[in-house]
């Protein structure tokens, strides 16, 4: 039986511990949980039988988890990921953002090696790791994450303005790293397809909003001389990122791996 911890205690991290309740994760047991908020982590802690309500991310380690599940944001994860990894607690993400940052990510790569832990990189509201990891390894390639999503969404957020409400328009266009200086939280999935594939800085991500538009549509493309694949996905809510992170938990224990 693996112990389980969970940093981040939203909508997201709510569709694990329910997974989890229902038997999809039999591997597992929930031994702490942790969030900035403190009644969003007693609302964790609650439905499972002697799951620690931590008040600090210090409190979480101590309970020595085997893997954490960090759905919480790219801040987060900088600040949990080398006491983390140093503990000996693999980290299962959706704050892949956190890594465009290159020296983070050597960092982070190095004290995962020193201490035999690894950080897995959940695909989320994405798919297609396996053959934008297998066209890279082929040789050169280039590749391009282009995303649609409602104005709604980009409240608060400096390429907003009212227009956006009845006009269609591209609101950004650069790379991976500059798009998730921008959107924090909204691009993980352009840092981890470029992660798995060219790399930030040669990721190519355009954003487009789209008036009345509901959910998201996130569309990549890689191409090389042998290679040319495109993976289109649209969610509707954000629903598939926690179950992309059951999921991956389901892969590190199953003897068969998807």
């Amino acid at each position: 039986m693996k112990t389980l911890a969970i940093v981040g205690c939203g909508k997201l991290a709510d569709i694990v511990v329910s997974a989890l309740l229902d038997g999809l994760l039999p591997d597992y047991k929930l031994v702490g949980a942790f969030s900035r908020t403190k009644e969003k982590t007693r609302s964790i802690s609650n439905k499972v039988h002697d799951c620690v309500a931590c008040d600090s991310l210090e409190q979480l380690l101590e309970l020595k988890p085997d893997y954490i599940v960090e759905t919480a944001s790219p801040a987060a994860m900088k600040d949990l990921a080398l006491p983390a990894l140093k503990s000996g607690a693999s980290i299962v993400t959706l704050s892949i953002g956190a890594l465009a940052d290159t020296a983070f990510y050597q960092e982070v790569e190095q004290v995962a090696r020193e201490h035999g832990t690894r950080v897995h990189l959940v695909p989320g509201a994405i798919g297609g790791f396996d053959v934008l990891r297998t066209a890279s390894l082929m040789g050169p390639c280039e590749a391009s994450f282009k995303t649609e999503k409602g104005p709604n969404s980009l409240r608060g957020i400096s390429v907003y303005d009212e227009s956006l409400q009845t006009e269609k328009r591209q609101v950004f266009e650069g790379n991976a790293v500059e798009a998730i200086a921008l959107f924090p939280t909204r691009v993980n999935v352009a840092v981890a397809a470029s992660l798995a594939s060219v790399g930030p800085e040669q990721m190519q991500v355009s954003m487009t909003s789209v008036p009345g538009y509901v959910g998201d549509d996130h569309r990549i493309e890689i191409k090389s001389e042998q290679v040319h694949a495109v993976i289109d996905v649209y969610s509707k809510t954000a629903q598939i990122a926690g179950w992309s992170v059951v999921n991956t938990l389901r892969n590190i224990t199953s003897a068969i791996v998807f």
